[in-house]
């Protein structure tokens, strides 16, 4: 089994590099983009200047500028803007924030501090990613209105991954299904907009959910002009075919479930946020020269997990860009990880081994050529090696394995009464306030409703377990739109909409073929399918995607077929057996099971512009269909997880010439869903699980 498995993962990364010679869309445009646009934002204000920053927009803007640079082009100094006085030594002071109320009190307060110490300063606000009308309101009401020049920087979509991009917005899921804000909707068009004109039209878009609705009625409607960078639609490679809108809510299953592939788990374990990760020093700092004869004594010899956690930390950018090993690593069901590694670690022996075997200048010469390339493996093999024992150690703690158990049992219907049960005893365990609620809203959706009696029971428990200050969190959850944590049989008062919002799971369970057996013969079948991502389960989402773009991997394995005749029987063929994928003909086929799922379904064809793309057209004319790559885009609104991202990567190597761009409001997680309704932000130390501090 283990030769098998090693064979199938060689397989997929040799199907994987062939996949990367295929053309695609180049998303470092849009970073050169955001930071000309940031550059020409703080030229807009002559000479030194103090920065002001929103916290929230750190993260975002370190993925595509540094501090050098914004030093360069005048600030003086930075400062957060939060709460309390603000000393300045410049003359010109520039707020960069988004455009909130509790932002705007504060920058008001410090302006009219300074007015009243007669100090002379010159403010300029720029509002990301576009100016308020209500910004404007609040600061005329406390009469400083005057005083501030309003502006904006127009951030949208900024680059993940070479096949991810993101408005990088934590909030969306809670502003739009919480507090009824539609302001990302609107948001997320002028920023798809935005990327038709760089990439080319959108000739189709399809989704489902009510809000995905709204936004596709947006996209298809005349939108202000957005500053774009120039680019030629008609020079691209891999046009797009369509644009897929998902709505958060059509699948609220995935996010709740504990993501079981490695950058799943390191986001719900140590957290990933802005592609940043906080690490132990130890592990990031470079390993001594290894010792030729014996190169595996480092990565192996960092093992000693223990003291890592109480260390001192520092953030780390997971890139492929400066990781080797990442690629390979990210999308695995992380119980295969350990034989990744192993396997690299052997393959790094043997080529440092290759030192002792070289006899000629030669030899010698082409072996310090790869020291480099062998020393930078060599440090990102220590590091995954580090991180996966870090997560080991959670995944072995009995609330762990529990809360697993209790998911797995809820997605097969079996014993729920048994599994509410198990939730109060969590509690009692000192599992993780998030924890919990995951598990109670996941037990509500996937059975129609807890019952009422029991659901009682468990919030009050859960409320004098972790604080009445999560009784809003309880309320908010329960209400629509949201409404996911319902009792059965509903009240009569239940809103209309409550009634309507029920959840079909049981029906799209059989229909989707969402869960895998759990017995020895379907473990073929799952590593042959998206549902290896949760170890038996296909996301929804993704199978809706399938239904557009991979019809026959709803209905069955399509890496089983190609992998007929593989030595492995792991269904991960060479390239030349992968079939060319289907033109995007919509919903065909799956409208029944499409219309049992609340919210709308649309398909709608855009004309596309005859100045835009005609030129393309023309090209794409001469080309045989079966040689032209296509991209399509696949936008999550209210956020999409990692192990989405991964279902995803894991369809398009299925199949030649279609590629996925993922477009995201932001990267999410069950707990991060959660801490957004709660408001509790980052503040989590009084609730994290016992087993796992």
């Amino acid at each position: 089994m283990a030769t098998a498995s090693a064979s199938a993962s060689d397989a997929q990364t040799s199907y994987g590099t062939e996949r990367d010679n295929e053309p695609r869309l180049d998303v470092e445009l849009l970073k050169d983009t955001a930071r000309k646009a940031l550059i020409d934002t703080l030229n807009a204000v002559n000479g030194v200047k103090t920065l002001v920053l929103d916290p929230t927009l750190a993260g975002p803007l370190g993925l595509v500028t540094e501090v050098a640079l914004l030093k360069h082009h005048g600030v003086d100094k930075m400062f957060w803007l939060e709460p309390g006085p603000l000393t300045s030594t410049t003359t010109n002071v520039v707020y960069l924030c988004r455009p909130l109320i509790k932002y705007v009190k504060i920058i008001a307060d410090q302006v009219k501090a300074h007015l009243r110490e007669s100090q002379k300063h010159r403010y300029t606000l720029f509002l990301v990613p576009r100016i308020s009308t209500l910004v404007s309101r609040i600061l005329e009401e406390e009469g400083i209105l005057g005083d501030i020049t309003i502006s904006s920087y127009n951030l949208q979509f900024i680059p993940i991954a070479d096949d991810v991009i993101s408005l990088e917005n934590d909030n969306a899921f809670k502003e739009l299904w919480v507090d009824g804000d539609e302001t990302v909707i609107y948001n997320s068009a002028l920023a798809l907009n935005s990327l038709q004109k760089v990439y080319g039209h959108f000739p189709r878009i399809l989704g489902k959910g009510d809000y995905a609705s709204r936004l596709a009625t947006l996209l298809t409607k005349s939108l202000p002009d957005q500053p774009s960078p120039s680019s030629d639609p008609s020079m691209l490679s891999a046009p797009f075919d369509s644009l897929i809108i998902i709505d958060r809510t059509v699948d609220m299953i995935t996010p709740l479930l504990t993501q079981l592939t490695y950058e799943g788990l390191i986001d719900e374990f140590i957290g990933l946020k802005n592609s940043h990760v906080e690490l132990p020093v130890s592990l990031l700092t470079l390993p001594t020269a290894p010792n030729p004869s014996n190169p595996n004594a480092t990565p192996s010899g960092s093992a000693s997990v223990t003291p890592l956690i109480n260390e001192k930390t520092k953030k780390y950018h997971l890139s492929t860009a400066t990781d080797p090993l990442l690629t390979g690593l990210r999308d695995l069901n992380f119980s295969s990880v350990g034989k990744r590694l192993s396997k690299v670690a052997h393959r790094l022996d043997e080529d440092y081994k290759a030192r002792l075997q070289a006899k000629t200048v030669t030899q010698l010469r082409d072996f310090v050529g790869k020291l480099g390339g062998l020393q930078g493996e060599h440090q990102a093999l220590r590091l995954h090696t580090g991180l996966s024992e870090m997560l080991s150690l959670k995944t072995r703690t009995e609330l762990f394995n529990k809360s697993l158990e209790v998911q797995q049992n809820l997605l097969a219907s079996y014993e729920v009464s048994a599994q509410i049960s198990a939730i109060e005893d969590m509690i009692a365990h000192g599992a993780s306030m998030q924890t919990i609620v995951r598990l109670l809203c996941l037990a509500s959706i996937t059975n129609g409703g807890i019952k009422a009696k029991s659901l009682d029971s468990v919030k009050r428990e859960l409320l004098q377990a972790y604080g009445y200050n999560y009784l809003p969190l309880l309320l908010s959850l329960a209400a629509p739109p949201l409404a996911i944590l319902l009792p059965n049989p509903l009240p009569i008062s239940a809103a209309p909409a409550v009634a309507g919002s029920k959840y079909p799971f049981i029906t799209l369970r059989k229909s989707l073929r969402l869960l895998i057996d759990d017995n020895p013969e379907a473990l073929e079948e799952v590593e042959n399918d998206i549902s290896y991502t949760y170890s038996g389960y296909a996301p929804i989402s993704i199978r809706l995607v399938q239904c557009v773009a991979q019809k026959s991997g709803v209905i069955s394995n399509p890496a089983e077929k190609s992998g007929a005749d593989d030595g492995d029987g792991k269904g991960k063929g060479s390239s030349a057996r992968k079939l060319h994928a289907h033109p995007i003909v919509g919903w065909k086929g799956f409208e029944d099971v499409l219309g049992t799922i609340p919210g709308k379904t649309f398909d709608i064809a855009q004309k596309v512009p005859a100045s835009t793309n005609s030129a393309s057209s023309s090209i794409a004319s001469l080309i045989r269909p079966h040689e032209q790559t296509t991209t399509t885009a696949v936008f999550f609104l209210g956020g999409c997880t990692y192990t989405e991202i991964a279902a995803l990567r894991w369809v398009s190597r299925q199949n030649k010439g279609r590629r996925f761009l993922i477009v995201t409001t932001g990267i999410v997680s069950g707990n991060s869903l959660i801490d957004s309704i709660a408001s509790t932000g980052k503040n989590l130390s009084a609730t994290k699980d016992v087993g796992t501090s």
